[in-house]
C-alpha cells in the first residue's frame, strides 16, 4: 500500500490560525454560561454565531489545504507545551481531520439554527446553546488534535457536553436516569482507551500520531500490537454505541430532538470510527485486532436494526437504525486502507441523511405535541410537506436507493467487505435488507395511511428556521456520496492521511449497480420496503401495539441488552460491593475498633485502681516498698 504522507511542522496562513475552530465556540459555551440570564436574549443567535464562525474557518482551512501537493497536506501546528518532556499540544490539520471538522461545523451550524424555533418557548435556551458550543469544541478538539493525550480531552470533553445534553431537561426522571447511564458506560469504554494510550506510552515512547506510523509493526510484538488495537477497540464502542457498549444510545434519546441529530447522529456517535481509521497503524499491524473490528461492526449492524424493526417510538426507531450504521462504518474502517475511504464517506454522508431524518422526527413531534409513537402519527404528509419530503430523501438514502449518497458509500462497503470476507459480506447485505423494512416502516406508519391522531392533536408546518435546514441536509443526501466515491476522489484526498489501498485489496472495478453484492442489496432492500407497505402501509396501523411475538419483544426490549448487563455486571458488582462493605466493617473497621475497644475497656478497669484515697495510696506505696526491699535481699543473697 501507499503510506500516508509525513506531517510537518507549519505556522503560517489560515492553517496557522485553525485553533479559532475551537476557540470559537469553545468561547461561546463561556460567555453563555458566565454571562446567565443578561444574555437569554440573544445567547442563541450567539451560539449560532460562533458554530457558523468555527464552520468558515473549516471552510478557509479546507480550500487553502486543497491548494497544496497531496505530500504537503499534513500539518501539525504546535500550540503549547502541555506535559514538559513528554506531551506538546497541538493541532494536526489533513484530509481526515478537515473532513470532520467540516462534517462537524456544517451539520453542527445547521443544527444549531434549527435549534432557535425547536427550543423557542423553552426558559434555559441559553443554556441549551451554551451546550451545544460546548460539545462543538469538544468534537473538533477530539479530531484536530495531533496526539493522543488532546484527543483523550476532547474525548472526555464530549462525554461531559453529552450528558448536560442528554439530562437537559433534568426535571424528567427518565432524561435524568439516560444521562447518568450514558456517562457510565461510556465510562468502561473511556477506561480501555486510557489503558491503551498508557500501553502506547510504555511500548512507543511518544503519544503523537506523527511518531506512530506504520513503522510501528516493528517496534513491538503482534501481542502487544492487538492488545492496544482491542484496548482502543474498547474505547471506540463505549463512545460509538457499539456491541457489547450499545445499551445508553436509545435511552439517550430522552435529550431534546437536536441532541439526537447532532450528537447521536452526526458527530460524537462516529469518534469511535475516527479513532479505529486514525489509529490504523496498530490495526493494520495486528491482524486479529482488525478482524475483531469487522466482527464487531457487522454484529452490530444486525443488531441495530433487528432493534429498529420492533420500534414504535420514532426517536428509539432512528437509534437503532444509528447503530446499524456506525456498524458499517466500523465494519469498513476494519478492512483497513481498502475500506477507510468508504468508512469516512458512508460516515459523511450518514451525518446528513440522518441529521435530516431527526431533524424531521423534531419537526413532527413539533406538530404533534411531543408524541414519539408512530401509531399515533399516520396521513402527515398532506399537512406537513417540507417535513415528509425531506424526510423521505433520507430514508431513501439510508436504504441505499440508486444514485442517492446512501447507496453509494455503504456499497462500496459492502464490496469492499465481500471481497475480503464472504460471510461478513453477505451479512452486511441482510442488515441491508433490514434497514429497508424497518426504514420503510416508519415512513409508511409517520406520512402514510390513516389518521391515528389524538384528539388534541392540530399537525401543522413547522417554522422556516426548522424547515431551511431539512431542505439544506436533503440536498446533501441527494448527491454527496456520488460526488465522493465516483471516481475515487475521496479515497485520493484522504490518501496523504491513511494511505492507498493495495489494488488487490480492492474488489474489481465495475458499474455501480451491476455486481452480485449490488443486486442482491437492492433485492433484499426492495423485498423489506414491499413487506413493510404491506404491513403498515396497506394494512391499517392499530393504535395501540398488539401482542407482540417472543422475536418481536426480544427486539422491543433491545435484544435484552439491559438485563444481560444487569445480570453479567450489575448484580455481580453489587455482590461485590456487598462483600467489600461487610469486609471494610468487619474486617478493617472491626481491627481498628476492636482495638480501640480493648484498649478502652482496659483503661476502664484500671481507672478502678485510682479511688481518690490518701490511706489506699499509702497502703499502695508500703506493698511497693515492701517488695522493691524483698527483691533486693533476694538478689543479694543469691
Amino acid at each position: 500500500m501507499q503510506s500516508p504522507a509525513e506531517i510537518v511542522s507549519h505556522a503560517g496562513g489560515v492553517t496557522g490560525v485553525s485553533w479559532l475552530m475551537i476557540a470559537l465556540p469553545l468561547f461561546g459555551a463561556a460567555v453563555l454560561l458566565l454571562g446567565g440570564r443578561r444574555t437569554n436574549a440573544w445567547g442563541h443567535f450567539f451560539g449560532v454565531a460562533m458554530s457558523l464562525g468555527a464552520f468558515a474557518v473549516a471552510v478557509v482551512t479546507f480550500v487553502e489545504l486543497l491548494g497544496l501537493q497531496p505530500e504537503q497536506r499534513r500539518r501539525d501546528i504546535g500550540l503549547f507545551e502541555f506535559i514538559p518532556g513528554m506531551v506538546d499540544l497541538g493541532m494536526l490539520i489533513d484530509p481526515l481531520s478537515i473532513s470532520f471538522a467540516l462534517l462537524i461545523t456544517g451539520v453542527g451550524s445547521l443544527i444549531h439554527i434549527y435549534s432557535v424555533g425547536y427550543m423557542s418557548h423553552d426558559r434555559d435556551r441559553r443554556r441549551f446553546f451554551a451546550y451545544l458550543n460546548l460539545f462543538v469544541a469538544a468534537m473538533l478538539l477530539l479530531v484536530l488534535s495531533d496526539n493522543y493525550i488532546g484527543l483523550f480531552i476532547g474525548w472526555e470533553g464530549v462525554g461531559l457536553a453529552s450528558y448536560l445534553l442528554i439530562g437537559f431537561w433534568q426535571h424528567k426522571p427518565s432524561a435524568a436516569t439516560a444521562a447518568q447511564k450514558a456517562f457510565i458506560v461510556n465510562r468502561v469504554g473511556d477506561f480501555g482507551l486510557l489503558i491503551g494510550i498508557f500501553t502506547i506510552w510504555t511500548t512507543f515512547g511518544s503519544l503523537a500520531f506523527a511518531d506512530l506510523t506504520h513503522e510501528v509493526a516493528g517496534q513491538a510484538s503482534e501481542g502487544t500490537l492487538t492488545a492496544i488495537g482491542l484496548l482502543l477497540l474498547l474505547g471506540a464502542c463505549g463512545k460509538s454505541a457499539q456491541l457489547p457498549l450499545q445499551s445508553w444510545l436509545l435511552d439517550a434519546m430522552e435529550g431534546p430532538t437536536p441532541v439526537s441529530a447532532l450528537i447521536h447522529a452526526a458527530t460524537m456517535v462516529t469518534a469511535g470510527v475516527y479513532l479505529v481509521v486514525r489509529s490504523g497503524a496498530f490495526f493494520e499491524a495486528a491482524p486479529t485486532a482488525q478482524l475483531v473490528v469487522t466482527i464487531v461492526g457487522v454484529a452490530t449492524l444486525l443488531a441495530g436494526a433487528i432493534i429498529g424493526c420492533a420500534k414504535d417510538d420514532i426517536k428509539k426507531g432512528l437509534a437503532g437504525s444509528t447503530m446499524s450504521q456506525i456498524g458499517y462504518m466500523m465494519l469498513g474502517a476494519g478492512l483497513g486502507p481498502a475500506g477507510y475511504a468508504f468508512a469516512i464517506g458512508h460516515l459523511i454522508t450518514h451525518g446528513f441523511f440522518k441529521a435530516n431524518m431527526f431533524l424531521g422526527a423534531g419537526s413532527v413531534m413539533h406538530a404533534m405535541n411531543d408524541e414519539v409513537d408512530m401509531r399515533r402519527y399516520g396521513a402527515l404528509f398532506p399537512v406537513m410537506k417540507i417535513t415528509a419530503v425531506t424526510f423521505i430523501v433520507g430514508y431513501l438514502a439510508i436504504i441505499g436507493f440508486p444514485l442517492l449518497s446512501g447507496y453509494y458509500t455503504k456499497e462500496g462497503i459492502i464490496e469492499t467487505a465481500m471481497h475480503h470476507n464472504q460471510i461478513l459480506g453477505w451479512l452486511a447485505v441482510l442488515g441491508a435488507g433490514l434497514t429497508g423494512f424497518y426504514m420503510s416502516r416508519m415512513v409508511f406508519m409517520t406520512f402514510f395511511g390513516k389518521k391515528r391522531w389524538a384528539d388534541d392533536a392540530h399537525p401543522h408546518e413547522s417554522p422556516a428556521v426548522m424547515t431551511w435546514p431539512l431542505i439544506i441536509l436533503a440536498i446533501g443526501s441527494i448527491g454527496l456520496g456520488a460526488f465522493l466515491v465516483l471516481g475515487n476522489r475521496f479515497m485520493n484526498f484522504l490518501s496523504p492521511a491513511v494511505g492507498l489501498p493495495q489494488p488487490a485489496d480492492m474488489p474489481e472495478p465495475h458499474v455501480f449497480g451491476v455486481g452480485t453484492a449490488a443486486l442482491a442489496t437492492l433485492a433484499l432492500v426492495a423485498a423489506g420496503a414491499a413487506f413493510a407497505w404491506f404491513r403498515y402501509g396497506a394494512a391499517e396501523v392499530p393504535a395501540v401495539a398488539p401482542r407482540a411475538s417472543f422475536l418481536t419483544t426480544f427486539a422491543r426490549r433491545d435484544l435484552y441488552g439491559d438485563a444481560l448487563n444487569e445480570a453479567l455486571l450489575m448484580r455481580p458488582g453489587q455482590w461485590l460491593t456487598r462483600i467489600a462493605v461487610f469486609f471494610d466493617n468487619r474486617g478493617v473497621d472491626g481491627l481498628v475498633n476492636g482495638l480501640a475497644a480493648g484498649i478502652g475497656g482496659t483503661s476502664g478497669r484500671l481507672r478502678r485502681v485510682q479511688t481518690g484515697f490518701v490511706r489506699s495510696y499509702a497502703l499502695s506505696i508500703l506493698f511497693g516498698a515492701a517488695a522493691v526491699v524483698g527483691a533486693l535481699l533476694y538478689v543479694g543473697n543469691i
